[in-house]
């Protein structure tokens, strides 16, 4: 029997019902699917951000341990970083685990810092003076030296460098180049075990004109000599 015109009406009136919802249905899909692609993109971006961060901060870090701080690009190494260009090396003794490793035969009292005093009148020229006599060999130009150091300025007595205050000797190469020439000139020769007091006058030091953290003027070491080779 054929529908009725109030039967078709609700038919039609349910299909317009259905259609509605359906498309209701679809474009609450469509938005959460949208905000699921923004979140997705932002995470994305944060991500992209946050390892750009850590690139940016690693290349900084590699550039500042290669090169160094800026402001200072010359040969000669400042006194910071000791009268050597070399770092100290990481291998020697830590003294507070015991004691300094001395060579054989040397005088206990290397295992004690020195008392370096300032000086008084003009220094012209380089002065070794031996405090201990070491028993060891010579060390020779192009050896590369172990020492224990502290370095003053000359006439004023401040402390600016110390291998002691590191708590570990240092080793570098002598008589090449590598140091001051105070240092090249006055430990080349300098027996094994010996402490020797080195007076640097300022052209075999770092000069007059402060600069780069280095100090001018005329300088007093007393270094250990504690091992060569």
């Amino acid at each position: 029997m054929p529908a009725t015109i109030f039967e078709q009406g609700v038919d039609a009136v349910s299909e317009r019902t259905q259609n509605r919802a359906q498309k209701s249905e679809r474009r609450l899909a469509a938005q959460l699917a949208e905000q699921k692609a923004a979140e997705a993109k932002r995470r994305r971006q944060a991500w992209a951000g946050g390892l750009a961060g850590v690139a940016v901060a690693a290349l900084l870090i590699t550039v500042f341990v290669l090169v160094g701080p800026a402001g200072d690009d010359e040969s000669t190494p400042t006194a910071a970083d000791s009268p050597a260009a070399g770092a100290p090396s990481t291998d020697a003794p830590d003294p507070a685990a015991g004691g300094t490793e001395l060579p054989d035969g040397a005088d206990p009292a290397l295992n004690t810092p020195p008392t370096v005093e300032a000086a008084e009148g003009e220094l012209t020229e380089l002065v070794v003076t031996p405090l201990i006599e070491g028993t060891g060999p010579a060390v020779e130009s192009g050896q590369t030296i172990t020492v224990n150091y502290v370095g003053i300025l000359y006439n004023e007595g401040e402390e600016f460098d110390s291998s002691w205050s590191r708590g570990q000797p240092a080793s570098f190469p002598i008589g090449v180049g590598g140091v001051i020439p105070g240092w090249d000139q006055g430990l080349v020769g300098v027996t094994i075990g010996s402490r020797v007091q080195l007076d640097i006058p300022a052209e075999l030091a770092y000069g007059t004109e402060p600069g780069g953290g280095r100090p001018a003027g005329p300088l007093r070491f007393v270094v250990d000599v504690l091992g060569a080779q």
